[in-house]
């Protein structure tokens, strides 16, 4: 079989190129209107434009970005029907999760859960991509705390997709602090070691997320 050598730097740049972007559209500095367009990034970045493409194709694949019609990239806005396959998927990923720590019921991996939990809620900012960034740590903690690589890779790979909805939502009228739901609860049933009861419980609260979401959705005038 013949393979090319691979340049293990260049993909590294690339990795950091993906995390550039990623973390511009969640600090609201990508907006719907903008395109991202490779000749322009690689100058800004001042690299090549080889790494900027597999970035902006990672992008794409991963359901965060869409081409344009005028060249360059934008933002993938999403339907309120694929919020909710978003929200399914979330529900197999993390109930999966939480039934692994409710059968472990290991008192250091339960307390290492409220205190993810009590640091990410104390939160100062009340804007969107504060509970955003609070919301994922803590369910990232969950799903990192059942030692599951293949779990942990499947969770950031939807959240990464949410990206483009929840910051760009215009939620202002919904009540963000519902957001953090029953978290401090999640882990008094975990304490139960009762892995069914546990999986319904994440899969309730997730409902409850989604459905603040869609009424932020129903304020934004979306389809």
């Amino acid at each position: 079989m013949a393979l090319k050598s691979i340049k293990a730097e260049r993909r590294r740049l690339a990795d950091e190129v993906y995390q550039q972007i990623l973390g511009a559209i969640f600090n609201n500095e990508v907006g719907r209107n903008d395109r991202l367009v490779q000749e322009k990034l690689a100058a800004e970045l001042q690299i090549s434009r080889t790494p900027v493409r597999e970035a902006l194709l990672r992008l794409e694949q991963d359901g965060i970005l869409v081409t344009s019609p005028r060249g360059g990239f934008v933002l993938h806005d999403m339907s309120v029907g694929e919020v909710e396959e978003l929200y399914q998927a979330r529900a197999a990923i993390e109930g999966q999760a939480i039934r692994i720590l409710a059968k472990r019921n290991d008192p250091r991996i339960n307390a290492d859960l409220r205190a993810t939990i009590g640091k990410e809620e104390n939160i100062t900012s009340k804007t969107v991509a504060a509970y955003f960034e609070a919301n994922r740590n803590i369910h990232r903690r969950m799903v990192e705390l059942c030692d599951n690589r293949y779990l942990l890779e499947m969770f950031d790979n939807i959240w990464n997709r949410a990206i483009s909805f929840h910051l760009f939502a215009t939620i202002e009228k919904v009540d963000l602090s519902k957001s953090f739901g029953d978290h401090m609860q999640l882990v008094d049933i975990i304490e139960t070691g009762d892995p069914r009861v546990a999986e319904d419980a994440i899969i309730d609260h997730i409902q409850e997320g989604l459905e603040l979401q869609i009424e932020a959705l129903g304020q934004n005038g979306a389809a």
